[in-house]
């Protein structure tokens, strides 16, 4: 790429620095073991610069909050270099390395505390089949940075076949300068969707293409109870991943207009408005398109995709999570079913993971094993009546218990990143202690399987953790 959508820089070191986890899984995709990582602290946080690495920092653009905020770009992120991989090219990108043309008023700096958020979630989110980019490691150094409080800097290690986001054609379509414009689109067909050549306009095939991706992927993020917390077009992949976690959240008593980011005053970014804030993205981006692709119609097809790609694959995860064979003479009364699921589940403030869980404990011919399910419910009566229809439905199409259980585990976790788990294995990070952390990751990448001697990581929420919170700065 031209030199205009970069700036090559150099990391800024800092002292003393320590390793505090490594992701195997991540380090394998590049042909790296933990053993190599472990003897390479300083490439990991960005005190040495790997041989052939030319680093640098892209700049992009984006809306914020639904408000233009101007050229942004990577504040605190720097990209290592790219690695091949069986699986294609790989990015490798420091994040919190220092400060960078981009920063604006920012240090260029991560804390430990949301290093550890992003390499945990990362992990987590892959182990679930959810599109996301990967983490490969944490360092740390007792350097104190200032946010609410003083804390120590971390760097992380992130992974994706490419960082490009909806912001990084916003960049130059709000610069007015189309050459660059389609340098970058021509750039990321030619990378990432080299069958869209063969199309009459690849540019309209481009905005479809990534429109499908993220309609797909917050179907994936609505169904896990996944919150993303700052769904700014600076933070939406142009490969369909979840990027950039900072305030995310899992759902655990359900509410749909649950917030997940205390920055978020308005609730813009709450759990039942990510659909539609995924759609609004969408349409930037076709803006941002819009010289390229040349007619407002075609852009508007493009965008048309969204809505029953996101339905359709919404629908296909909880016919799965609900154990359900989708048939089209039970259409309507599933869409009822799930509906007066989701609201007494509200009503009731019933755990979201939990749920889907014990579900599939239920036994298609008698009530006999809904006492685990029946007990997160306030309004037993409710419940029952609710069941009831479900066992009727489950007779519908002679769903055998055994394999629709084991069908079932398979898309229902046990296990996802509750935020007073990361909470915990944060703080013991902060004394030194980073052994929470190999554990919750350790249980993290099986999170369908039972692993009952970590049941303890599926119980309901501590009373403490109904206090804590995150935010832009997490």
């Amino acid at each position: 790429m031209p030199p205009a959508f970069y700036t090559r820089l150099i990391p800024t070191p800092l002292p003393a620095p320590y390793v505090v986890a490594v992701s195997e899984p991540a380090a394998a995709l590049i042909g790296l073991t933990p053993e190599q990582l472990a003897d390479s602290t300083d490439i990991l946080i960005g005190n040495a610069v790997p041989e052939r690495a030319l680093p640098l920092s892209a700049v992009y653009s984006g809306h914020q909050f639904g408000v233009w905020a101007g050229q942004l770009g990577d504040g605190r992120a720097i990209l290592l270099g790219e690695v091949a991989t069986a699986e294609g090219p790989m990015e490798l990108q420091w994040k919190g390395a220092g400060l960078t043309p981009y920063s604006r008023m920012g240090d260029g700096r991560a804390v430990l505390r949301s290093s550890i958020r992003e390499f945990l979630c990362s992990e987590a989110m892959h182990a679930l089949g959810i599109p996301t980019s990967r983490a490969l490691s944490v360092a740390g150094s007792d350097q104190g940075v200032v946010r609410e409080t003083i804390e120590t800097s971390a760097v992380v290690i992130r992974m994706a076949p490419s960082f490009v986001r909806f912001g990084s054609f916003e960049h130059w379509f709000y610069r007015n300068k189309p050459e660059e414009l389609k340098i970058l689109a021509d750039y990321v067909i030619e990378r990432f969707y080299p069958e869209l050549r063969a199309e009459d306009n690849p540019y309209v095939g481009l905005l479809r293409e990534v429109t499908r991706r993220t309609a797909h992927m917050i179907a994936h993020w609505q169904a896990v109870g996944f919150m993303h917390g700052v769904m700014n077009t600076d933070n939406m992949s142009i490969l369909g991943l979840t990027l950039d976690y900072g305030p995310f959240g899992f759902m655990e008593a359900f509410d749909p207009d649950h917030i997940c980011n205390h920055t978020d005053q308005q609730g813009r970014y709450s759990y039942t408005n990510q659909p539609q804030v995924g759609h609004w993205n969408c349409y930037a981006l076709g803006q941002a398109l819009l010289p390229l692709i040349g007619e407002v119609e075609a852009a508007q097809a493009a965008l048309d995709v969204y809505q029953p790609a996101f339905a359709a694959k919404l629908d296909e995860l909880l016919h799965a999570k609900l154990g359900l064979t989708p048939l089209e003479q039970h259409a309507d009364a599933d869409r009822a079913l799930f509906d007066a699921m989701f609201a007494l589940m509200q009503a009731n403030g019933v755990d979201f993971t939990l749920f889907f869980r014990r579900l599939g404990g239920l036994r298609a011919a008698d009530a006999g094993g809904d006492e685990p399910l029946r007990d997160l419910f306030i309004d037993r009566p409710a419940f029952d009546a609710w069941a009831g229809q479900y066992r009727a439905r489950l007779q519908a199409q002679a769903s055998d218990d055994t394999a629709r259980q084991l069908a079932m585990n398979k898309i229902n976790p046990k296990y996802v990143l509750r935020n007073y788990l990361a909470q915990v294995a944060i703080e013991k990070a902060q004394n030194k202690d980073f052994s929470e952390v190999e554990r919750l990751l350790a249980v993290l990448r099986r999170p369908y399987d039972e692993q009952p001697e970590h049941d303890h990581y599926a119980a309901l929420p501590p009373d403490w953790a109904s206090h804590l919170e995150v935010s832009c700065s997490s």
